[in-house]
């Protein structure tokens, strides 16, 4: 069975229709319209190509940022704006003339690294995409566990745990809240964080590489950076216990964040131990779009 998956993105649509082992028969991306109708057929014309090209039927399951309400039925909280407030999995089984699934980004992200990716063969996984801003999914036994908001795994919108004197109130979220996690660990976040302390840098990657050149206060950004993301993962497995995390998302390919996190763990783990493993992902900015295919579960 072919199984296709589509990444709703706010600059570009992703399809990719993968085989039952995982292997690619079609990838191809175009342009986002910035309108609910030519989005829609954007997609719509995916599909056409796809299933021309392998000459197969498909599934179809789609990632958005953001979510259909169990409640209403229409998206919600998506920074692709002009989707919010229509019932895009309807709208979509309706001209595709088949059931579409449609879930979280993140989830997608969580569904896929647990199906083939880097915790394949794992009941709980708990995906963690940190860029410009910080996604939280989560998969169980390879399914998206959504939840009856569907707002599973939207940890990022908790306050930062355990937080110091100079953290409080100290960021705001565009969720309409103070000090969530988001705020703190984000690539922008970070970024933030380092231009307070008289740094000048665009991105994570440029702090780290600041930092392994011994730039001092790259190294003292990265130190509150990491113990933020320690706090904010034991806060998560305090409720959880995941069998693995896995990160995403550009700051995910920092290779000193794996080294450090396990010696900070166990400092804000109940119980003072934490043996949870938190890997780097497999797929990288393919990950989302194969999770939408996986959506389709084997």
């Amino acid at each position: 069975m072919m199984r296709m998956g589509v990444d709703l993105g706010g600059t570009k649509i992703e399809l990719v229709a993968l085989a039952d082992d995982g292997s690619e028969l079609f990838r191809k991306r175009v342009p986002t319209p910035k309108n609910y109708p030519d989005t829609l057929n954007a997609i719509v014309g995916l599909v056409a190509q796809a299933e021309a090209q392998t000459q197969q039927r498909g599934s179809v399951g789609v990632g958005i940022p953001g979510v259909v309400s169990p409640l209403t039925g229409l998206v919600k909280n998506s920074n692709s704006t002009w989707i919010n407030g229509h019932p895009l999995d309807k709208d979509l089984s309706e001209l595709l003339n088949r059931e579409v699934k449609v879930a979280n980004d993140a989830n997608c992200f969580a569904v896929s690294e647990a199906t083939d990716g880097a915790a394949e063969g794992k009941s709980v996984v708990f995906g963690v995409i940190i860029g410009t801003g910080c996604g939280g999914g989560l998969a169980v036994n390879g399914k998206v566990h959504g939840g009856g908001n569907g707002i599973g795994g939207e940890w990022g919108h908790n306050p930062l745990p355990w937080m110091t004197p100079d953290e409080f109130n100290s960021t705001s979220c565009f969720c309409g809240n103070h000090d969530c996690i988001e705020t703190f660990i984000s690539g922008t976040g970070w970024v933030r964080d380092f231009r307070r302390a008289g740094g000048e840098a665009d991105s994570g990657i440029q702090i780290s590489q600041m930092m392994s050149e011994g730039h001092p206060l790259a190294t003292q950004a990265f130190v509150r950076y990491v113990d933020r993301l320690a706090r904010a993962l034991a806060h998560l497995i305090n409720m959880l216990d995941p069998d693995v995390i896995v990160l995403g998302g550009g700051v995910s390919n920092i290779d000193a964040i794996y080294q450090e996190l396990p010696k900070l763990l166990p400092k804000y783990v109940l119980g003072r131990e934490c043996d949870t493993v938190v890997v780097k992902n497999k797929f990288g900015a393919s990950s989302g779009v194969r999770g939408a295919a996986w959506l389709w579960t084997k």
